[in-house]
Parts: structure tokens; C-alpha cells; sequence
């Protein structure tokens, strides 16, 4: 169970005229649990982050936890029942993700094991309600996740078909509705993120096998497509407050996949890789305050978790 395959990455370079405001710094964060995988998905405002653990092969199960500054100390993160869990974002006292109750790992690259999304809250009480997002795949195993949350409780994510074919949705905690995200000419659409505005991040693949990035309000208006010029591959992974969005691109299936950050204010977008991350860097999340957060592959071929501070 992954949330998303590596594909790889290089060094920090600009890809725009539009200088950022300050240098980015990096920050390697590794749970000791198994310091050779860790993924960083989400981050908060109060800078509290979620990952995970553990690359999903048989005997190294996904193991979601998250951690606080000064990054010191890391909280399990369990979904009951669970073999393997991880944390795909937060909002206030709202988490959400997927978990599976196998760790049989891929075969042949194709999944084993069954993911379903769940949505926690914790209540002022400090009980937790839970919902499981289980119902929507037709795939098998099922593929269900949910993967972005925002104040007003709409979920995103996606599932797959009984084609493998995968199609996002919106979810809203409050009226139990499903709206699907849709764009014109996608044979495959899957939703990343929303923003306190309601505006989805996420990809899309076209009919000649293409994968584009996206930014969509959840009513009216048009999509804002955004494609690396060249790239085989561009995907957004997040969307913050102010509208900025990060993820990866990869210009050929041969090639490494490198971090990217978006602003559709300006249509700046930036290459920001990590120094170490010599076999890839992804960026999977950002909070209003300019840090963000990922992983890259080091020299050894181990995958570490990364924050990224000045990162817009």
C-alpha cells in the first residue's frame, strides 16, 4: 500500500523568471521505526506534520504517525482494525486518509491490498468519531482513499473502478453527499486537496496517455490546467489558502521526477528539488506559511521524509 509510485528527482533550480522571496531550506525527517521510508503528506499552519512509515512490501507495513515542532518526538497515528495506515492531511481536530487490513505488498507492481479512506474527528470531549469512505470502489481489491480535507469539512479523494479506471470525488462530512470531479477529455481524474475557498487540487490523464495537473472550484468556474512544457507527467498533490499548489513533474518515463510548487496568481511555477534527493523529490503538501513537505530517494536509495521552509 502507497499512496503514490516514486518516480525520482535532482537539484533545486528555478524554472521561472520570478525569483522567490528567500532561499528554501531543507530538513530531513525520518522516524527511527524504519529510517529507510518515510513520507511526509500534509503539513498545518502550527507546522504539525503527518507521514509515514514503512514502503508497504510484505513485513514493512505503512505506519502513519505525526509530529510537531521542534520535530523531535513522533505520535503513532492507528486506524482500529488496521495493518497498515496512512495520514494523507489534517484540518484543526479533522484527519483523514486510508488504511487496509492486509500488508501482502504488490505483485508485479499491481496492488494486493484493499485501501479504504476514513475521515476522524476529535470531538470536544475528546472522543473520536470516525467514518470509513468504503463504498465507492468497484476495483478489486477496492481502492477507496482520501487524500485532503478543508474547514468546512469536504473530503477529497478518489477510487477506482472495476477497469482500474480512477475518478475523484468530494465528500462532505456534514450531509453524507458525494460530488464527483470531473474534467472535459480525462479518461482518469483523481482529486489531491481542497482549500478553505473550495478549490480542488489534483491530475488528470488525457487519451494520449499525458498526465496533467489541475486546480478546479468544487462550483462554477473553469479548471485552471497547469503542464510542465515538455513533461510526460504533472501532477498537484496539495493546494494551500492563498491558492498555491505543489506536487512533482517528470518529463519522460525514463526520467527522475523533480518537486514543483505553483502559483496560478501569476502562473510561476518552480522546480525545487532536494539537494540530497538524487534519485527524486515529490512534494505532496503545504500549509499558508511557506513550508511544505515530501520525500526524495538519497544516494543509498533509501525514501526521506523532507520539509521544505521558504518554499513560496
Amino acid at each position: 500500500m502507497r499512496r503514490f509510485a516514486l518516480l525520482a528527482a535532482s537539484a533545486f533550480l528555478a524554472s521561472t523568471s520570478v525569483a522567490l522571496a528567500a532561499s528554501p531550506s531543507f530538513t530531513t525527517i525520518d522516524n527511527p521505526g524504519d529510517p529507510t521510508f518515510n513520507q511526509l503528506l500534509a503539513i498545518s499552519n502550527a507546522g504539525l506534520i503527518a507521514g509515514y512509515f514503512g514502503s508497504g512490501a510484505p513485513g514493512h507495513p505503512n505506519q502513519a504517525y505525526t509530529i510537531k515542532p521542534p520535530y523531535t518526538s513522533f505520535t503513532p497515528f492507528v486506524v482500529q482494525g488496521s495493518e497498515q495506515t496512512q495520514l494523507t492531511a489534517l484540518n484543526g481536530s479533522t484527519y483523514v486518509g486510508f488504511w487496509s487490513g492486509t500488508n501482502f505488498g504488490p505483485n508485479n507492481g499491481a496492488p494486493q491490498d484493499a485501501n479504504y479512506g476514513f475521515i476522524r474527528t476529535i470531538l470536544p470531549s475528546g472522543k473520536q468519531q470516525t467514518i470509513l469512505v468504503n463504498d465507492l470502489s468497484a476495483n478489486a481489491p477496492a481502492i477507496a482513499n482520501v487524500l485532503g480535507i478543508n474547514a468546512s469539512l469536504n473530503a477529497v479523494g478518489f477510487y477506482l473502478d472495476a477497469y482500474g479506471n480512477s475518478h475523484g470525488f468530494v465528500y462532505n462530512v456534514t450531509t453524507g453527499v458525494y460530488t464527483s470531479v470531473t474534467i472535459p477529455g480525462a479518461t482518469q481524474v483523481t482529486a489531491t486537496g481542497i482549500n478553505a475557498s473550495n478549490l480542488i487540487s489534483g491530475f488528470y490523464a488525457d487519451n494520449k496517455g499525458v498526465t496533467h495537473a489541475f486546480l478546479k472550484p468544487l462550483s462554477g468556474g473553469s479548471p485552471i490546467e497547469f503542464t510542465v512544457p515538455g513533461a510526460q507527467v504533472t501532477q498537484f498533490f496539495g493546494v494551500n489558502d492563498n491558492g498555491e499548489a505543489v506536487g512533482s513533474y517528470q518529463v519522460t518515463p525514463s526520467d527522475i521526477t523533480h518537486g514543483l510548487t505553483y502559483n496560478p496568481a501569476n502562473a510561476a511555477w518552480v522546480t525545487l528539488d532536494d539537494p540530497n534527493g538524487v534519485g527524486g523529490t515529490v512534494i505532496n503538501g503545504l500549509n499558508d506559511k511557506g513550508q511544505a513537505v515530501g520525500f526524495y530517494t538519497d544516494a543509498a536509495g533509501n525514501v526521506d521524509g523532507m520539509l521544505i521552509n521558504n518554499a513560496f
